[in-house]
């Protein structure tokens, strides 16, 4: 089994515990809750990355720092089409990967998904539930190339 960053690990444990229906409640929660990995108003980051993909509904933000060394820390900012399952990914991820270095994040691999979502919703979003992640991937890729 892969390992991931103790905040990504927490999390997919927490969710793999719960029934279906509050797997799906607690992620129409961190929908919700989404705004709070937006950029704050006068935050500097190292890379910002702003783009209207295929793969997602509207535009995502994609903002990053380098704190500590190597340490990153992700913002996310989100267009107001941006799905609810997205939206809960963009949580997820912030929660779990700040204060990672720039090779954890590189090396999450996308197998927890499922185990976060559902196998069933996976099969539903297809590529959207992964988008999150390889914008997060390609802001550290080029964060270690800078």
């Amino acid at each position: 089994m892969a390992e991931y960053p103790a905040a990504l690990e927490e999390l997919i444990t927490f969710f793999e515990a719960l029934p279906e229906g509050e797997r799906r409640e607690n992620l129409i929660d961190l929908a919700a809750a989404a705004a709070t990995c937006a950029p704050k108003e006068g935050a500097k980051f190292d890379l910002e990355d702003v783009r209207h993909d295929v793969e997602c509904t509207d535009t995502v933000g994609v903002h990053a720092r380098l704190e500590n060394g190597d340490h990153v820390h992700f913002a996310i900012s989100l267009g107001p089409k941006v799905q609810t399952l997205t939206k809960a990914m963009t949580t997820i991820l912030c929660r779990g990967l700040n204060g990672s270095t720039l090779a954890e994040v590189l090396e999450v691999p996308q197998d927890f998904v499922p185990r976060i979502i559902g196998a069933d919703l996976v099969r539903l979003r297809s590529q959207t539930v992964y988008y999150v992640l390889g914008r997060m991937k390609q802001a550290a890729r080029k964060l270690q190339q800078s």
